[in-house]
């Protein structure tokens, strides 16, 4: 895992155009953002748009009933296909200079295509009016947008998000044994172990990767107000639904039948939300694991040449743990946002989700820019078993809890009141813990069970429990993601 996360280092490279970059994303961060900026950037989005018209236009040529457009040839098959595959930044800018004329990017990708298909392949202008039939700007962007979506999220964020989770499940399992004074109010409580801690993480995590997997990702194919209408008058004779349907299918997702002119973008918010929900788990991991390392359960490897402090030589901060709180509370911003802004729309459609859906990418950077920080942070700290067994010898007052209760079995009337009285707010010695303890009208048993208590050994079933996310919830996506 070090050597992994060797290359998670922030790539603050001085590129003229990185020290540029109005975001941090492009800039200071740029050098981890690679994989996100490859499926969001606007030469993605482009991309795509491409690859969803040519796939429309192969599968148009593929029914018997559109003769106009007939058969493609083997040949032309395969170019189209490379086309689609192979567009680079030469191919994107010609794409935004047509743009620039037409104020239409959907419009633009179409006129770029006709023209390479009658300067390259020789097709006649008629014959390449067939690009884009019968279809409606959103047609394609819907599922451009699904594409990029699935592909940055099977590609990147689901192996970074699981890898964070597999790397704290080691740890767990590592550390199921190891006994921790647990804190609620920030104060001494019943101990745990350092690995039921972890592995509450683990459980916590998995249920949202479970959401994430588990989001259906339907499509729109439908035309301009989803009737497929120009569908049914320019060819009447052809089952249009059915096409719709295997068309869609043959990329991987499910027919949308009933839509507006979008897709209703139902499922990106069930997909946002539940990324979200994975980030505050981050974020709240975050912040317990900077509380260890404050309290001491926790310490940080120190790095040669490292700078903790401008002023302070001795401090080792732990700016990862920091670093991912901040960037899982901007993706959570940005996640929460689109799943509550981009399912509404006036009638219709508005261009608001235009310019909203752009934002997807951010989206995606700071999420999984605090998870790899989480990662890293995890990577650069170890248990401090010294510390650990040294708080806890320190407080022989939370064993209360434990007498009280076996008191309470055995009939004796206000056991909670004179435990209260002897720890509430007070230190107490294992002296004195001896001492109530051998003074109490119990069972020989029960008495000396108590008698044999320790905090380090008053951890109940957590090393057990820990154990219990040895099995992982499973790799891989759900249905259509």
């Amino acid at each position: 895992m070090d050597e992994e996360l060797g290359a998670l280092e922030p790539a603050y490279v001085a590129d003229e155009w990185r020290l540029r970059a109005l975001s941090p994303l492009d800039g200071r961060y740029g050098g981890q953002m690679e994989a996100y900026a490859a499926a969001f950037s606007e030469a993605a989005l482009i991309k795509e748009r491409v690859a969803v018209e040519v796939a429309w236009l192969v599968h148009l040529a593929g029914l018997a009933q559109v003769a106009e457009l007939g058969p493609l040839s083997p040949g032309d098959k395969a170019t189209l296909e490379s086309w689609a595959t192979g567009l680079g930044v030469a191919e994107a800018q010609e794409v935004k200079r047509l743009e620039a004329r037409t104020n239409h990017d959907v419009k633009a990708v179409e006129y770029y295509l006709k023209r390479r298909l009658v300067e390259e392949l020789g097709w006649s202008d008629a014959r390449a009016e067939f690009v884009h039939f019968a279809a409606t700007s959103e047609d394609i962007n819907n599922l451009a947008y699904a594409r990029m979506v699935r592909s940055a999220l099977v590609g990147t964020w689901l192996p970074c998000a699981e890898a964070l989770v597999d790397d704290v499940r080691s740890l767990a399992l590592e550390h199921a044994e190891l006994p921790m004074l647990a804190r609620t109010h920030g104060q001494p409580a019943t101990p745990t172990t350092l690995g039921k801690e972890l592995a509450v993480f683990v459980a916590r995590w998995e249920r949202q990767l479970r959401s994430v997997r588990s989001v259906e990702v339907p499509a729109k194919w439908g035309g301009a107000t989803g009737t497929l209408a120009a569908h049914g008058v320019a060819y009447p004779e052809l089952d249009w639904a059915g096409v719709a349907r295997d068309f869609v299918g043959s990329l991987g997702f499910s027919w949308s039948p009933l839509t507006t002119q979008v897709e209703p973008h139902d499922w990106m918010a069930e997909l946002f939300d539940a990324m979200a929900r994975f980030g505050t788990v981050v974020t709240d991991f975050c912040r317990d694991m900077w509380l260890y390392v404050s309290l001491g359960y926790l310490r940080q490897k120190a790095v040669a040449g490292e700078v903790g402090s401008s002023a302070m030589p001795h401090k080792v901060n732990p700016i990862d743990f920091e670093n991912a709180e901040a960037n899982a509370g901007l993706a959570a911003a940005l996640l929460g946002h689109l799943a509550t802004k981009l399912p509404l729309s006036r009638l219709q459609r508005d261009l608001s989700d235009s310019s909203a859906l752009r934002n997807i990418g951010s989206a995606f950077g700071y999420s999984g820019l605090a998870v790899k920080s989480a990662r890293k942070g995890l990577a650069r700290t170890v248990p401090a078993p010294l510390a650990l067994a040294a708080d806890l010898d320190s407080a022989w007052e939370v064993l209360a809890e434990a007498v009280q209760t076996v008191m309470r079995r055995y009939g004796q009337v206000g056991a909670y009141e004179q435990l209260a009285a002897l720890t509430r707010g007070r230190e107490l010695s294992e002296e004195a813990f001896q001492h109530f303890v051998r003074g109490l009208d119990l069972p020989g048993p029960a008495r000396e069970r108590l008698l044999a208590l320790k905090p380090a050994s008053y951890t109940g079933l957590a090393g057990r429990l820990a154990k219990l996310v040895a099995v992982p919830a499973g790799p891989g996506c759900g249905k259509n993601a």
